[in-house]
């Protein structure tokens, strides 16, 4: 091999060590998407937050009993809703509502009970490129429940009832 041409062998290897190197160095999956209070950074956004949050649950419970409580889980309970939020463009990657019931049994013979538990997580029905902003800015007030989902017509309410 003559020296011309190992001299460029060394000079492409070491060409593509530079353009790897910077790729192995960098960690090997940065969390793009936060939950969202990790994301949120104003006082007033947080308050909004946990405002609809609080609004969402008691929307629920007002209407559970004419709604999806009925029939064999007449105690659907909210227990959080969640959304992922990319940190850097606050855009959602989605947003969820968990629920849990029960529906006890007491077996007659000895007396045990047995329960059936059963748990729903129903995503939100939004548009993708969603941004937290807009998702707070449209749910905010006392009946976010019932509130058009930002760039639709599209409701939280609507998401549940394909879901409970």
């Amino acid at each position: 091999m003559s020296r011309n041409a190992i001299l460029f062998a060394a000079l492409a290897a070491s060409a593509l060590l530079a353009q790897i190197a910077p790729a192995a160095a960098a960690p090997a999956h940065e969390a793009d998407y936060v939950e969202v209070s990790a994301y949120l950074q104003a006082d007033a956004d947080f308050e909004a937050w946990y405002a609809l949050r609080h609004n969402l649950k008691r929307n629920f419970d007002d209407i559970c009993g004419d709604t999806f409580c009925e029939g064999d889980y007449s105690n659907i309970e909210s227990l959080r809703y969640t959304c992922s939020v990319h940190r850097v463009t606050g855009r959602i990657g989605m947003c969820g509502w968990t629920f849990a019931a029960s529906d006890e049994a007491i077996e007659p013979v000895h007396g045990r009970i047995v329960a059936r538990t059963p748990g729903w997580f129903c995503r939100s029905p939004l548009v993708a490129g969603t941004t937290v902003e807009s998702l707070l800015q449209a749910l905010q007030g006392e009946a976010p429940l019932y509130a058009a989902l930002p760039s639709t017509s599209m409701t939280l309410f609507d998401g549940l009832v394909d879901c409970l």
